[in-house]
């Protein structure tokens, strides 16, 4: 049974402004709770002109009060940025207000350069070797307990939400394993170690009280359109996007137009049908196929979505067509 979710990095598209990509997220996370998918997460980005999701906490608040059902969470915090005492505290108050429905996922990674990284850490340390204590001291905060302990926040113990960690190599495959938590694979832009990490992570689980068996969920780029050549011509500005941030020419999303008339190199398409090797795109039929390839291949329990395009209308238009091709309950029609 495999179910879909929704990755929403709350894109600012060329003409836009951050106000309005939220706006769209918040619009997206009400119509993904009406099409059935499981879950809508938010990403933890800094100063990415082209990402608006850069205070997920906030943002998790504002969509779980537009919504009543789906779970609403971070994929992920980037927990090297923070004290874990202070995501304890903002994710035990979502999950006093909305208890059942929060998920905190947790990755080791900056999600930004090295200088705001500096800046948001007040530090010139930018390693994360203190990753996995600090998982494990966030997690104690929010675990019941009889024998109280200071510090303790509050909302805090009792007050815990479904913690993942995500990764896109083998070294946050081990740590889910050994903390027996839910794991979910970046295959959207990592593709090339997913099969040994979700092999490691299997092979080396440990039961926990958080977690009895091993969990997998696997993120994805997808576009879904009425026909190929449409969704060709409108994931040019996820293409363009990539090419964009690898030279480090940071920018809102292009427009398909704008794509479509650059001026691409040699190099330039090679290093985007590198990128996006990975992306399922294309019509209906095509996309439910790729995805099903996925789950055949990984045994996912769930997938994540995460669909870039210029404009929203083109974005819902892509999840209402995978909704109504794939049984919402995990199984294709």
């Amino acid at each position: 049974m495999t179910s879909l979710s929704v990755l929403d990095l709350a894109t600012v598209a060329s003409g836009s402004t951050p106000a309005r990509a939220l706006r769209e997220t918040t619009a997206m996370a009400v119509e993904a709770e009406r099409l059935g998918y499981h879950r809508l997460w938010v990403a933890e980005h800094h100063a990415m002109p082209a990402v608006a999701s850069s205070a997920p906490a906030v943002l998790i608040a504002h969509l779980a009060n537009a919504t009543s059902t789906i779970r609403v969470g971070s994929g992920g915090v980037m927990l090297p940025n923070h004290a874990p005492i202070v995501i304890a505290e903002q994710f035990a108050t979502l999950e006093a207000l909305h208890p059942g429905r929060i998920d905190l996922g947790l990755g080791r990674a900056p999600g930004t350069d090295h200088v705001t990284a500096r800046a948001l850490r007040r530090s010139a340390d930018l390693t994360s070797n203190t990753f996995p204590d600090d998982v494990v001291e966030l997690i104690n905060y929010l675990l019941p307990r009889e024998t109280p302990s200071h510090p303790a926040p509050v909302p805090g113990r009792g007050y815990l939400p479904e913690v993942w960690l995500l990764g896109s190599s083998t070294f946050s495959a081990q740590l889910a394993a050994q903390l027996g938590l839910p794991f979910s694979f970046a295959y959207h832009f990592a593709p090339a170690m997913m099969d040994q990490a979700l092999e490691i992570y299997r092979a080396t689980f440990r039961p926990s009280v958080l977690l009895e068996r091993p969990h997998v969920m696997v993120a994805v780029s997808v576009l879904c359109a009425p026909d190929e050549d449409e969704a060709r011509f409108l994931s040019g500005s996820n293409a363009l996007n990539i090419l964009q941030r690898n030279a480090g020419r940071m920018g809102p999303l292009p427009s398909p137009e704008e794509a479509a008339a650059y001026p691409y190199s040699e190099a330039d398409e090679a290093a985007i049908r590198e990128s996006m090797a990975s992306h399922v795109i294309g019509d209906v039929t095509t996309v439910v196929e790729g995805l099903g390839a996925l789950v055949a291949r990984t045994g996912a329990h769930e997938l994540m979505l995460s669909t870039r395009t210029h404009s929203y209308e083109a974005r819902l238009r892509s999840f209402q067509l995978i909704a109504g091709a794939w049984d919402m309950s995990g199984r294709t029609n």
